[in-house]
């Protein structure tokens, strides 16, 4: 009877320890989805984004295309909202090999983007596996409201009274060519 109150009670703290850590590594994740977005695009730290590339998305992103990558990101300028990042953290086992998607709307000035994150935990820390920036097309500026017509121009003011000195306006000479008539 004792050796089964001592099995059970390791049973329940194996269980206790596998909850506690399993509930760790999804705030965890979920702090580093949100850090990661933050740092890329509202920091824009390359030296961050750099450092935490999974060996796959090293391979996927060399150096240039890092920096193409800032780039992009940086011409839009700084963000006028904070970002609001949306995502979970899911496990491959029960309590094993976490893993999350993380979806970011971010607005500037002149248009918003969307940036995905993928990101694991296989070792060691979290790094990320896959990342997407979406800039949307600029939207124009609202046009203002239709402006009224402009008014009928107004008659041409009358030249003074012709001085009888003044030659009279002559009208252009009429056409005495009748119609059909070649000539």
């Amino acid at each position: 009877m004792v050796l089964l109150i001592i099995v059970l009670a390791l049973l329940g703290g194996a269980w206790w320890w596998l909850n506690s850590n399993k509930e760790n590594a999804a705030k965890e994740g979920t702090q580093f989805g949100k850090e990661a977005i933050q740092k890329i695009a509202v920091q824009h730290d390359a030296n961050f984004f750099n450092s935490r590339l999974s060996p796959q998305a090293r391979m996927n992103y060399p150096v240039s295309a890092q920096q193409e990558f800032m780039n992009e990101i940086v011409k839009l300028g700084a963000p006028v909202r904070p970002v609001d990042v949306q995502g979970k953290i899911e496990f491959n086992s029960q309590f094993f090999e976490p893993h999350g998607s993380f979806h970011a709307r971010i607005y500037y000035p002149a248009r918003y983007a969307d940036m995905d994150l993928t990101i694991s935990h296989p070792v060691g820390r979290w790094q990320i596996d896959e990342i997407a920036f979406i800039p949307q097309r600029e939207q124009p500026a609202p046009a203002p409201p239709a402006a009224a017509p402009p008014p009928p121009a107004a008659p041409a003011p009358e030249s003074p009274a012709a001085s009888p000195a003044a030659p009279a306006p002559q009208s252009p000479p009429a056409s005495t060519a009748a119609p059909g008539a070649g000539g």
